[in-house]
C-alpha cells in the first residue's frame, strides 16, 4: 500500500510539473468575478508581480497558508506584489472575513479552472511575473518564508 500511495504521489507531482501553464508560459487570462460582483481581469495587473493562489474553503492548508499571503502582500503591496486568490467552491464574505484577507478573493470559473489544469486537491498558487509569464508553480501548501524569498527575487527581476 505504501508502495502505491509514494508512487501516486509521485506521479501526480510529475504530471503537475509539466502540466500546462507551465513555468514559463504566459499565464493564461482570467476574467472573473469578487465576492461582491466586481469583475477582475488577471491583465488588470500587468507589471506586478501576481501570486494567483487556488483555494477551497474546505481545505485546511488553504486556509492555513492565507496569514501568511496576507503578511507578504502587506509587507510589498506598495513595491508591485499583489495577492489574487480563485475560490474553486462557493465561499461566503463571512469566510473570508473570518480569514482576514484584504485581498481580491475572485470565484472559479469552468474556463479558468481548464486553463489552470486539475484543482481538485487545492492549494495551488501560481507566482506570475511583472510580465505575464509563470515563474514558479506550488501544488501544496506555500510556506510563508519560502513565498517571502520568491516575491523578493521576482520584484528585483
Amino acid at each position: 500500500m505504501l508502495v502505491l500511495t509514494l508512487t501516486a504521489a509521485s506521479c501526480s507531482r510529475h504530471a503537475f510539473e509539466e502540466q500546462k501553464p507551465a513555468v514559463g508560459d504566459t499565464a493564461p487570462g482570467i476574467s472573473a468575478a469578487d465576492l461582491s460582483g466586481r469583475m477582475l481581469r488577471l491583465a488588470d495587473f500587468r507589471g506586478k508581480v501576481v501570486l494567483l493562489n487556488f483555494w477551497a474553503s474546505w481545505c485546511p492548508p488553504c486556509r492555513e497558508e492565507m496569514p501568511g499571503f496576507q503578511k507578504i502582500y502587506l509587507a510589498y503591496e506598495d513595491k508591485g506584489f499583489v495577492v489574487i486568490t480563485v475560490a474553486v467552491n462557493e465561499v461566503t464574505l463571512a469566510e473570508v472575513k473570518a480569514l482576514g484577507i484584504l485581498f481580491p478573493v475572485l470565484i472559479a470559473t469552468d474556463k479558468v479552472k481548464r486553463d489552470y489544469g486539475d484543482m481538485s486537491f487545492p492549494p495551488v498558487s501560481f507566482l506570475v511575473g511583472r510580465d505575464g509569464r509563470i515563474i514558479k508553480k506550488v501544488k501544496k501548501f506555500y510556506p510563508e518564508q519560502e513565498l517571502r524569498e520568491d516575491v523578493e527575487q521576482a520584484l528585483r527581476g
